[in-house]
């Protein structure tokens, strides 16, 4: 009966994210017209300044000096805002078409990816997401990533949930060790992307509390878990080692010590497109 209790949580848990699947890519398609219409009005607004800008400069000898240079400076100002927005924007579309990529990709369809957006855009939806059940919720985030990487062929829904998931473990372990109250603590985790050799290499370190042995030997077993109810269903290792192992055909390591935190470490073989 346990079993099939855990059986049916899963289902539950499965039917959920398909859900939230559906509703987040229809969410994405319908932010993406009007930020669209936020980076061409900027774009539009910068040629209207810049034209302002070539009238003032026209016009200079017949205003005040003080007038004159309050109007540059604030022309200057509203340009570098302008930039900021047309930026910004950018990076949000950017987000969006990665959302819309994955959930209109087929089941086990690889596609070329941009690796280190991936897992960026990734590690930072799961702080946020720990930030909204928490507010309190801080931590350092160090994020290395190897420059210039072409786009490589990997099951974009599926490597990003990995990631999700090692990073949602990393959050929630420093949340734990920071509950403590540990002088001096600082809750921090280090995320690394890079190539060696024909493996791309993913790391996510954390300080947290580390596993205990027995932690260690029952990872990979399905429900096996160390949150309370509510909390993780036992699944997300499982999950995440079958998507890096055999769905991409690398491996999922880990190095842990007691107290002082663990390091995930995801290889998979390089697949250009």
């Amino acid at each position: 009966m346990t079993e099939i209790e855990k059986l049916k949580e899963q289902l539950h848990q499965q039917q959920k994210m398909a859900s939230i699947g559906m509703l987040t890519a229809g969410i994405a398609h319908e932010i993406q017209n009007p930020l669209n219409f936020v980076i061409n009005f900027s774009k539009m607004s910068g040629k209207l300044l810049s034209d302002l800008m070539s009238i003032i400069e026209d016009s200079i000898d017949r205003l005040e000096k003080e007038d004159a240079e309050e109007m540059q400076e604030i022309a200057e100002d509203l340009k570098e805002n302008l930039k900021k927005i047309e930026e910004h924007g950018e990076r949000a579309i950017d987000i969006i078409r990665s959302i819309l990529m994955q959930s209109r990709g087929k089941e086990g369809e690889f596609l070329p990816t941009n690796v280190a957006n991936l897992v960026h855009e990734y590690v930072w939806l799961s702080y946020h997401a720990m930030r909204a059940s928490n507010k309190d919720f801080n931590i350092s985030i160090t994020e290395k990533y190897e420059e210039q990487m072409p786009q490589m062929m990997v099951i974009p829904q599926d490597f990003s949930r990995a990631v999700l998931n090692l990073m949602n473990n990393a959050c929630y372990t420093v949340e734990e060790r920071s509950a403590l109250g540990q002088e001096g603590y600082m809750p921090t985790i280090n995320v690394d992307v890079h190539r060696e050799g024909e493996e791309l290499v993913v790391s996510i370190a954390d300080n947290g509390m580390g596993m205990t042995q027995e932690v260690q030997n029952g990872l990979y077993e399905a429900f096996f878990t160390t949150k309370p109810i509510g909390k993780g269903t036992g699944l997300g290792m499982p999950i995440t080692r079958e998507i890096v192992q055999e769905r991409h055909g690398g491996q999922l390591s880990f190095t842990s010590k007691e107290g002082e935190g663990t390091t995930f470490t995801i290889r998979i073989p390089i697949r250009l497109k």
